[in-house]
């Protein structure tokens, strides 16, 4: 996280980076000529040429101006509270049974499974 006085870098008001797996999320406080401030989101992707071992970095890149926040973060909690609300039900993971015994474990719904190695087929 890096945070910028005004007349440190023309321009550059705040800025906060995300780390979220293989991506790098920048989120940019900026000021225009007139002393306005605008938000750019950034998203950062380490990719690999083929047969090349240098990376380099793809960017895609969302300027938001002041008027538009409300919009924007009214449309994000609602796009998000859908997901939430609609997303299909996960697979549960399956702890490892280190004595090759199947386990019950309690699916989704409430119900229970027997958890089958494939080591187990086969056998009387």
């Amino acid at each position: 996280m890096a945070e910028f006085e005004n007349n440190e870098h023309k321009g550059d008001i705040f800025s906060i980076s995300v780390r979220a797996g293989k991506r790098t999320y920048f989120f940019d406080v900026r000021s225009t000529k007139s002393d306005d401030y605008y938000l750019t989101i950034t998203e950062s992707k380490k990719r690999f040429n083929d047969g090349s071992e240098k990376p380099f970095y793809e960017k895609h890149k969302l300027f938001l101006y002041k008027e538009d926040f409300d919009k924007f973060v009214d449309g994000l909690n609602e796009a998000m509270d859908h997901i939430k609300v609609n997303r299909p039900n996960r697979v549960e993971r399956i702890p490892y049974q280190h004595n090759g015994t199947p386990s019950e474990t309690p699916s989704a719904d409430g119900s229970s499974f027997t958890n089958i190695e494939f080591d187990d087929l086969g056998k009387p």
